[in-house]
């Protein structure tokens, strides 16, 4: 059976040329590279927000052991932001500090993530460009015959050669329609994963905010009730 796959693919690219043969290398690379950010999603919990919305729900009612805990072994880029989140956040960091860690730490690991888009996309390009270029290679060489047959013209040569050259064009699309299917849903992931930690990390900040404001405001109403104390002071003396 090998044998037999084997010559058929060797009989496929002796009919397609190079070309194909290039088609068949980008192929298997795309295949692998797809295969390799599969799992690398699948490792770094790309989409699962379960563990995410139970710490916040622990955080909105104001469970901040429990909150931690669930975050504690974070692997995602929402989990780690968002742990980064309750921790300065409860520690009473300045929002904009909070905001900008966040920001850093989801910039970083969805630019990891996002490391591979490049060769898809350039794949997704260039694959129908091969194709058509094996097409019109393949229609010169199949009207050089026909011109070369002169008045003996074959009309089965020129259609031989012409849905050879076509094959190159349907190999060349067959490589870039599904490399391009798989880019988009990775992107469209990552999407997701962004507005998740945006979205998550907001109303985590926003819960922390009384607490912020109450301690801001006793800090306030005691500097503006100093001077009252210390008239009264004055005058019991």
């Amino acid at each position: 059976m090998i044998d037999g796959l084997a010559a058929s693919i060797g009989s496929f690219l002796k009919l397609g040329g190079p070309v194909v043969a290039i088609l068949l290398v980008l192929s298997v690379f795309a295949l692998a590279l797809v295969l390799l950010k599969l799992v690398q999603f699948q490792r770094e919990r790309i989409g699962r927000h379960g563990k995410a919305r139970r710490a916040l729900h622990a955080w909105f009612h104001r469970n901040q052991g429990e909150a931690r805990a669930a975050l504690a072994t974070a692997r995602s880029p929402l989990e780690e932001a968002l742990a980064a989140a309750m921790r300065l956040g409860s520690a009473g960091a300045p929002r904009d500090a909070v905001e900008n860690e966040v920001g850093r730490i989801a910039l970083a690991r969805l630019h990891e993530l996002q490391r591979g888009f490049r060769a898809l996309d350039a794949i997704v390009q260039v694959a129908p460009l091969l194709g058509l270029f094996g097409t019109v290679l393949g229609m010169i060489e199949a009207f050089r015959e026909l011109q070369a047959a002169g008045n003996a013209v074959d009309p089965s040569l020129l259609a031989g050669g012409i849905w050879v050259a076509l094959l190159t064009t349907a190999c060349g699309l067959a490589v870039a329609m599904p490399v391009s299917l798989m880019l988009t849903w990775f992107e469209t992931r990552l999407e997701n994963e962004r507005v998740a930690i945006e979205t998550m990390t907001s109303a985590a900040l926003s819960q922390a905010l009384p607490r912020d404001a109450e301690r801001t405001e006793a800090t306030t109403g005691t500097a503006r009730d100093a001077p009252a104390v210390l008239h009264g002071a004055r005058h019991a003396h």
